[in-house]
This record gives structure tokens, C-alpha cells and sequence, in this order.
């Protein structure tokens, strides 16, 4: 059989073995009957927040070492109460929680989601089961700190949350100065603490925490007509579910079963219970500072840094395999067999546009079309951090494929030729004699990709990977330490790609060889030379 063929048919049975794993050996089982599973950020105080914990009634977040607690975990657990069912919480970005509930990772959203006309054309909501009204926070000692009306906010700097109605009615401000939406209430209050705008849109809860635990912020409370103009259902706040869930009649009827009363004490403890208030406002400083968020989520910032490695790691391993595999055959010559020839076009034509494709979009993309497009168009459900290897490898496999075939021209043609000519087949060729020097060319490039990795992969807590800067997201969401929190997690950053960089470096000198061989072929050429 023509050996040529052969290398076709392997690779594209390397190919298909990929997808297979990745979307059906691993893929996540069915939410059983017994489980509601409920969607929420865990990091937006007092409605919801992760701690180390199960203090103050918090339930562990799936998959996690951690607990959620918060206002929307004490309403979620009587749903599942009245349900009759245990309560999952799943710990998933605010982009991603109307993906996963319609890909059927999660059961419902219950994370302080207003169900505003826009969102009710995807999903559906239950009755509320809280009321707010809108507030704008700022700086005490800022310009706007002693707003009255809307129109006291004249060519202030303001923002709000992506995808939230409290975008939409900045607007409703004359003359404002409109900032990009910021992807979480984290995001907001570092850019209000340092000064790039000059306040936010929230919702009372939020401002309430943010003013008690930010001495330095303000919420400014509009009424009547110096207020915001709103619909009731851009104020209320509902559980989201799928559309014709049979459910929702049963979880409206336990909602009607709390009342006002009980769930205006829920959000008043939930405010008292929230980690940013029970923190020691005796201490101060900012080793204290930094001293204090070690101690209480040190142990999850290291279970990120591990999962950042391991993603990182298996992910350029398997890239790194399948450019090498990708980049030898693309360097197999054409056969003269027309139908090996014909099956070379078609392998070489799907493997461009494989390359092109995830070199040319972003990794953030790329893990919310596999996986929560893989969920809502075939019905395969793929565990979060099975995913993540997947997207890593082949995100990685595309790059290294350029930098494999870049690593075979590199080597000098005459090799190829001399190969040849002792009777050495192409695969021979490249077994023997290439490949060894592709490996070591490609080595910095391997490294460097390693390095890249270990960055990338905080683009995949968009799908609630638990990575480094997703635990530092949810650390810095209830303590609201933002630069404290995040200069611990660039020191655990820099301290693994530092010490990966180091590895790297030695692997390389050892696989060069002592340095004394250098001196010693010099040495036996000026003796020649004399």
C-alpha cells in the first residue's frame, strides 16, 4: 500500500480521535432529576459571592473548594427546598449564564437578573423576587459627590455593566460622557477608585455594600422626576429559566410563599454577612492588607495556579504533538498515485482552514462556540476543564504547525538530498535526521507558547473555568481589594512563568551539551591552524 496514504489515513484518524474524546469521552452527564442546578457569578455582593467557607449558611460551588453565599444562594435554596430537589450552584460569568442555561448546564439563573424586555426574547422569568431602584456611585470627595438630580451629573464620566439595562439609561443624563461598558462591578470600582470615571449606574444593594466597605465612595439616591425613568421590569429581579419550562409555575408558587418582610431580612443579613463587612477595620495598611487576603483565599488562589498549569501544560504538550504530526505531512511530497494525490489536496486544504481559523479568532471566542455552541447545537455537554484542554491544544496545535513546518525549511536541503541518496525513505528522512534538529530548533518557541498559555487561559473563565484570575475575579468581587488581590495574582503569574522560563533554559543547555565542547573544538583547530 502507498506509504503516502497510509500518513493520510493516521492523520486524519489522529484528527477524528480528538473530537471523539473531547465530545464523548468526557462529556458532562445529564443533570439528574434530583438537582437544580442554578447559575450565578458568585461575585457580585450582596446578592451573591464566593468565600473559603461554609459560614453564614454559603453552599459549596460545584466542582470547587469554595462556598457561595450571599442573598440570591438563600432565595435559590428555598426554590430547591420547594422543589423538592438538592441545589447545585455553578459558578459561571455573567456572559455566560444565558448560554448555559439554554445549552442546559444549568437549570436557572438566579443572580440578580432584571428580566428586561431584551432578555425575555431568549428566556424566560418568573415573577420577582426582589425590588431595587437605580443609584449612581461616586467618589465622596469627587466633582459629583453632592448631585442632586440626573442633571447635576452634567459631562461626568459614567459606565455600567455590560449587557445590563443600567447601561442603557445612562443616556437619560445630559450630556454625559459616556464610558465602554465593563464586564463586572469588580472592573467598575477600581476605574472609580483610580480616577478613569467619575461614577457607575447600580442597583441599591450594590451601593449600599460598595459605600460600607469604600469609605472614599458615595451612592447618590434620584427620586420622582430627578430620578431615572424606568420600566417595573427593568427594577425587579427574577429567576431566569428556559423558555417553557414546566417549572416555573412551582417556582413562582414558592416565590409567593416568601414574603416581603422575610425577604427584605434575607438582603439586610445578606449585606451584615458579606465578607468585605466582617473583615477587622482595625486593621489597616497595606501589608495587612495583603497579609489578610492570603489568609483567606491564599488556598484558592493556588488551586487556580495549579489548574492554570495543568491547562497550560497538557495544552502545549498535545498542541505541540498534533503541529508536529500537522507540520511533517504537510511536507510529504505529492504522490503520482492520483487518488493519494487527491486525498493529500483535500487533508492540506481542511488543515488551512483549521489553521486559519484558530490562529485568526480569539481564544475567548473560540471557548464560547465549543463550549456552549457544541451544547446548544448537538446536544454534547463538555466538562469545563475538558474543554479548556481542548481549546488550549488545538489553539496551541495551530501555532506550532507554522512553527513546525518553519522548523523543517530551517533545515539545510542538502540533508534532504544526502538522506536520499543512501536509499532513506521520506519518513525515514524526517525520523531520523530532521526531526531530532526541528525539536531542538523549535524548543524556544515550544517554551514561549508555554509561557503564552499560562496567561491565555484567564480568557477561559468566560466559560467558569476556576483558574488563577478566575479565583482572583471572585476574590476581589467580595473583598473589594482590587489592587491588593490582583497584585497577588500577577506575583503567582509571574512566579510560574519565571520559573517555567528558567526550566526551559536549562532543558535547552543540557540538550546543547557543556559548553566545554565549544572550547574544546576551537582549541583543536588553532592547534591545526599552527
Amino acid at each position: 500500500m502507498n506509504k503516502n496514504f497510509v500518513s493520510v489515513t493516521v492523520l486524519f484518524a489522529f484528527i477524528f480521535s480528538l473530537f471523539s474524546v473531547s465530545t464523548a469521552g468526557f462529556a458532562d452527564e445529564k443533570t439528574p432529576d434530583n438537582e437544580f442546578r442554578v447559575g450565578m457569578e458568585a461575585g457580585y455582593a450582596p446578592f451573591n459571592w464566593s468565600q473559603q467557607t461554609d459560614k453564614n449558611n454559603a453552599l459549596p460551588i460545584d466542582g470547587q473548594k469554595s462556598y457561595a453565599g450571599g442573598y440570591d444562594v438563600q432565595i435559590a435554596k428555598k426554590v430547591a427546598d420547594g422543589l423538592g430537589k438538592n441545589l447545585v450552584i455553578v459558578q459561571t460569568k455573567w456572559d455566560g449564564l444565558a448560554p448555559a442555561l439554554q445549552s442546559g448546564k444549568i437549570d436557572a439563573i438566579i443572580a440578580g437578573m432584571s428580566p428586561t424586555a431584551e432578555r425575555k426574547k431568549e428566556i424566560d422569568f418568573t415573577d420577582p423576587y426582589y425590588e431595587s431602584q437605580l443609584v449612581v456611585v461616586v467618589k465622596k470627595d469627587g466633582d459629583f459627590a453632592n448631585a442632586k438630580k440626573l442633571a447635576d451629573l452634567e459631562n461626568a464620566k459614567i459606565t455600567a455593566q455590560l449587557n445590563t439595562f443600567h447601561y442603557s439609561v445612562i443616556d437619560q443624563i445630559p450630556n454625559v460622557q459616556k464610558q465602554q461598558a465593563m464586564d463586572n462591578f469588580s472592573a467598575m470600582r477600581t476605574a472609580l477608585a483610580s480616577g478613569m470615571i467619575d461614577g457607575y449606574v447600580s442597583e441599591r444593594p450594590e451601593g449600599v455594600t460598595a459605600t460600607s466597605v469604600n469609605k472614599d465612595l458615595k451612592m447618590l439616591e434620584f427620586t420622582g422626576e430627578n430620578g431615572f425613568e424606568t420600566n417595573a421590569e427593568d427594577v425587579q429581579i427574577a429567576i431566569g429559566m428556559r423558555k417553557s419550562d414546566g417549572d416555573i409555575q412551582k417556582v413562582n408558587e414558592i416565590l409567593s410563599g416568601i414574603s416581603q418582610d422575610d425577604r427584605t431580612a434575607l438582603m439586610d443579613q445578606a449585606i451584615k454577612d458579606q465578607p468585605a463587612s466582617s473583615d477587622d477595620e482595625e486593621q489597616s495598611g497595606i501589608f495587612t492588607d495583603f497579609k489578610n487576603i492570603w489568609n483567606q483565599y491564599g488556598e484558592m488562589f493556588l488551586r487556580g495556579a495549579g489548574l492554570t498549569l495543568f491547562i497550560a501544560l497538557i495544552g502545549t504538550v498535545v498542541g505541540t504533538t498534533l503541529g508536529l504530526l500537522i507540520g511533517v505531512f504537510r511536507t510529504i511530497p505529492e504522490s503520482d498515485n492520483k487518488v493519494t494525490r487527491f486525498f493529500q489536496k483535500i487533508a492540506n486544504g481542511l488543515l488551512s482552514i483549521y489553521i486559519e481559523i484558530f490562529r485568526g479568532t480569539p481564544m475567548m471566542v473560540q471557548a464560547m462556540v465549543i463550549f456552549y455552541g457544541l451544547a446548544l447545537a448537538f446536544g454534547i455537554s463538555l466538562n469545563r476543564t475538558i474543554a479548556a484542554l481542548f481549546i488550549v491544544s488545538i489553539n496551541t496545535g495551530a501555532y506550532m504547525t507554522e512553527i513546525v513546518r518553519g522548523g523543517i525549511f530551517a533545515v539545510d536541503e542538502g540533508q534532504f538530498e544526502a538522506a536520499q541518496a543512501i536509499g532513506m525513505t521520506h519518513g525515514q528522512t524526517m525520523r531520523k535526521v530532521v526531526i531530532p534538529q526541528v525539536l531542538r530548533n523549535i524548543l524556544p518557541a515550544t517554551g514561549n507558547e508555554f509561557v503564552i498559555n499560562i496567561k491565555d487561559t484567564a480568557v477561559l473563565s468566560v466559560i467558569g473555568v476556576a483558574d488563577l484570575f478566575f479565583q482572583g475575579n471572585s476574590a476581589s468581587g467580595a473583598n473589594f481589594q482590587f489592587f491588593q488581590t490582583f497584585t497577588i495574582v500577577g506575583i503567582i503569574y509571574l512566579v510560574m512563568t519565571f520559573t517555567i522560563t528558567r526550566i526551559l533554559r536549562f532543558v535547552e543547555k543540557k540538550i546543547d551539551g557543556p559548553s566545554a565542547y565549544t572550547k574544546i573544538e576551537e582549541v583543536e583547530n588553532s592547534n591545526l591552524q599552527e
